[in-house]
């Protein structure tokens, strides 16, 4: 009882201290003795409100599509939330429950050393790996360096000959032979194995010259569609990115990963209106 009394008496000292002080100093006499507290509950507001909010708003993704290596710039700035809002009604996906994200932030360099390259590399190896990444489209030396290491479905176990039927002739290939093939141990030998990669030519659209022939991706034309439209990727046509004996193009895979390879075909078809 005694505490109580005393917290009491403690309270009536403190409203007689105040009770003659102007606002201001009322304002000053409480910061001077309560600022910390008021800054930990402050903090504590803003991180339960912050939580709250994010767990209300935060939906999982029904489809993540990454343009690898595309070109941001004022004039694209704005289409990859224009694809994410049209996508989720294209395909009939219910916004109140998922989302869509269309991710152009991811780039990798030529040489792919720099610890920003190795650290994008990572991350999508793993995003792949746990399936969140439905689709990737990149130029061709970058899907082939996929490609190589298996990341991608062949697209004629999930698709029939219906389905692929658009796409019959942009269809890329790639040799499956070249998965067995003995890259080396060393950092030496791996580096003389990728160049005689880059050394040899190579028609990605013709399975014909290829031992073991496999359908991994779609290449997408530079006319006519939402991803020629948009830019990302124009700066392929200006001559000066040849692979493998061919000029680049841009490349659109499945990672073996994704439960629903469909959705990632009806982006495809999005892409392609």
């Amino acid at each position: 009882m005694s505490s109580k009394m005393s917290v009491h008496e403690e309270i009536k000292e403190q409203h007689q201290k105040t009770k003659d002080m102007t606002l201001k100093g009322k304002f000053s006499y409480f910061w001077y003795y309560y600022k910390v507290h008021t800054i930990v509950v402050i903090f504590v507001l803003i991180f339960v409100i912050s939580f709250i909010r994010q767990f209300l708003t935060n939906k999982p993704y029904a489809f993540y599509a990454v343009l690898l290596n595309a070109d941001n710039n004022p004039e694209t700035i704005d289409t990859s939330f224009l694809w994410e809002d049209e996508f989720l009604t294209y395909a009939e996906i219910d916004p109140d429950s998922y989302q869509v994200n269309i991710d152009t932030s991811v780039t990798l360099s030529s040489e792919g050393g720099s610890q920003y390259d190795v650290a994008n590399r990572q991350k999508m190896t793993a995003m792949m790996q746990v399936g969140d990444i439905h689709a990737i489209l990149a130029d061709t030396e970058n899907f082939e360096s996929y490609a190589r290491l298996e990341f991608f479905y062949d697209l004629t176990s999930v698709f029939t000959a219906e389905e692929l039927a658009p796409y019959a002739d942009y269809l890329y290939y790639t040799d499956a032979a070249a998965f067995d093939e003995d890259t080396g141990d060393t950092l030496e030998e791996m580096e003389a194995s990728a160049q005689k990669i880059y050394e040899q030519t190579i028609d990605h659209g013709d399975p014909s010259t290829m031992e073991k022939p496999m359908a991994v991706g779609i290449r997408i034309p530079d006319t006519g569609n939402k991803l020629a439209d948009s830019g990302y990727y124009a700066y392929l046509q200006d001559g000066s990115h040849i692979f493998q004996g061919y000029p680049a193009e841009t490349v659109i895979g499945i990672p073996l990963s994704v439960e629903d390879p469909h959705l990632t075909l009806k982006f495809l078809e999005y892409l392609m209106k």
